[in-house]
């Protein structure tokens, strides 16, 4: 959704009412000064060798203050102001259409899936009693093996944001065979955080003891992290002073979060899961394509046609990086999706056709054809398919 022209309307909003409140003060101000001249003067009449009319010095204010017509002054500027307000909201309310129920399909769906697929998301950020309270409102079987795996991954979270590695260290030490063999240097990176707790809380000593035990072996000349390790060898140098050495990127609390995403990412991926939620990156794959629905929608019903109960969408919904897992082929002739019944085709042009296009082009599995994008010819018996 384009919002850079919302974003200017409410920009020339805040200007708006920035220049109100400007004017109000300036009202304020005047009125204030007015009031204290006229109470200087009325306190005055203690002194006897100048007597004050008390009348007089009122009468004069309330002249001054009806000249100045401050209630009219603020209320041109406030009345400007929320006529400005007034138009941002109709503005609002025409470009983010708050009735998304048109861009609604009557979809079945797999309850059972949809019941899990939220408790998980629940168990995987750490609220186990909404998972919980899921699971038993949909009488659905629990899920134990997943759930004690994501109150294991978050016992060992909770221990590192109060610098416990232990937990993280032996979690990593069970699974090394799989991160290692994923290329994970998970291990690294914990190691190097412990390393410098102990530099920074403990003696130089103790932190060359634990080097020497923990990252010699990733300090080998084989070791594509040698690199890394002689670099935080280096911090040795300045136990108890770590911020005011050149090695104070090293403190920053960035490697911490890194560290406890990436264990994170990693558990995820030794479970089988992935590291984000399905159910937030649906969410998040549906509120981008709304738009896109929405507009079609709408185009559909001024046309007086029913989308709701097309097979494919006349338009494409285009989505961001993130949220293509797998590479989905079109067919440039037929514009239809690859499919089992219908794959991908590789021509010896190293062109590329669904099948059903193919066949259609030869109407026989002997006739040539001719490629529809450059001068080649095949048959169907030289295409190959390429996958599915």
């Amino acid at each position: 959704m384009e919002l850079s022209t919302i974003k200017d309307a409410f920009e020339r909003v805040v200007k708006k009412q920035k220049l109100c409140s400007s004017r109000s003060q300036e009202v304020i101000d005047l009125v204030g000064r007015e009031i204290e001249q006229a109470l200087t003067r009325l306190l005055s009449a203690h002194d006897p060798t100048s007597p004050v009319d008390y009348r007089s010095i009122l009468a004069e204010l309330k002249l001054k203050l009806n000249g100045i017509g401050p209630i009219h002054l603020l209320e041109g500027s406030h009345k400007e102001l929320n006529g400005n307000l007034s138009k941002y909201t109709k503005f609002l309310e025409k470009s983010l259409n708050p009735d998304i129920s048109k861009a609604y399909r009557d979809v079945d769906f797999d309850h059972h899936i949809e019941n899990q697929l939220i408790a998980n998301h629940f168990y995987r950020q750490g609220s186990f009693d909404l998972g919980d309270g899921i699971i038993d409102e949909a009488g659905e079987p629990e899920s134990t093996i997943l759930k004690s795996q994501f109150v294991v991954m978050h016992q060992i979270l909770e221990a590192m944001k109060v610098k416990n590695l232990e937990p993280a260290l032996n979690w990593v030490s069970a699974n090394r065979e799989k991160l290692n063999q994923s290329g994970s240097n998970l291990e690294l990176k914990l190691h190097s955080l412990q390393f410098l707790e102990i530099l920074k809380k403990g003696t130089q000593a103790d932190a060359l003891k634990y080097a020497r035990t923990c990252l010699a072996p990733f300090a080998s000349p084989a070791s594509p992290h040698k690199e890394e390790v002689l670099k935080l060898m280096g911090c040795l140098l300045y136990p108890g002073r770590l911020d005011s050495s050149p090695y104070s990127e090293f403190t920053s609390p960035t490697h911490w979060e890194k560290s406890m995403e990436d264990l994170t990412r990693q558990f995820c991926s030794l479970l089988g899961q992935s590291y984000n939620s399905p159910l937030s990156m649906t969410i998040a794959a549906g509120l981008e394509g709304l738009p896109t629905l929405l507009k079609l929608a709408n185009v559909m019903a001024a046309k007086k046609q029913e989308w709701q109960a097309m097979k494919q969408l006349p338009v494409p919904v285009e989505l961001g990086k993130e949220f293509q897992f797998h590479s989905i082929f079109v067919c440039p002739v037929s514009r239809d999706q690859s499919s089992e019944e219908n794959p991908p085709m590789l021509m010896p042009c190293l062109h590329v056709l669904c099948k059903q296009s193919i066949l259609k082009l030869t109407k026989s599995s002997t006739r040539t054809f001719k490629c529809p994008y450059c001068p080649a010819e095949a048959s169907a018996a030289q295409c190959r398919q390429l996958y599915f």
